[in-house]
């Protein structure tokens, strides 16, 4: 079957490991079709059926995943929605993110020293978790003291490969 040269170019763009399988799969849905040539865009739809799941999750694992962190004595007396409501609506230190980033956790530290800090970023390393947000009451002077640990919960999380942000709403 003929090729036009935009459908080469278009094949070029599939893995290779695949590529052959992709050539039979894409003239056999031309020639079921009555057509003699192939097309970029015969290429482009039968990628689309045939391997787009594979890019989803390629996009998927690139997704912005994030934890915040809290301290256990603040998290007493707040329900933590000014942190929900800068990140749902992407303000303040959360504006960096687009529409895809995700809060997959949302815990307090665990107490002086930030004893559960370390054991739950383990845990959700398995989900996929990429930055950690100190939220803002660790890192305040003004309303609760500023948390004494904080330096040490930072280097503990950076220690397991994942990239802080100090604040969330403030």
């Amino acid at each position: 079957m003929k090729w036009t040269e935009e459908a080469l170019k278009e094949l070029e763009n599939i893995p290779e490991f695949v590529r052959d399988m992709a050539v039979k799969a894409i003239e056999s849905a031309a020639h079921a079709s009555g057509k003699e040539e192939i097309s970029a865009a015969d290429v482009i739809t039968s990628r689309q059926k045939y391997i787009s799941f594979v890019e989803e999750s390629a996009a998927e694992e690139e997704k912005i995943r994030i934890a915040v962190v809290r301290c256990e004595t603040v998290s007493e007396v707040c329900p933590g929605v000014a942190c929900f409501k800068a990140f749902n609506n992407r303000k303040q230190l959360f504006r960096q993110y687009g529409k895809e980033a995700e809060i997959i956790g949302f815990f307090t530290c665990g107490g002086c020293p930030g004893r559960r800090v370390s054991r739950l970023v383990k845990s959700l390393k398995k989900y996929g978790l990429n930055v950690v947000h100190l939220s803002s009451c660790m890192l305040l002077e003004d309303s609760y003291g500023k948390c004494p640990h904080h330096e040490d919960i930072k280097k503990a999380i950076e220690a397991a490969g994942i990239r802080v942000v100090e604040g969330t709403h403030h």
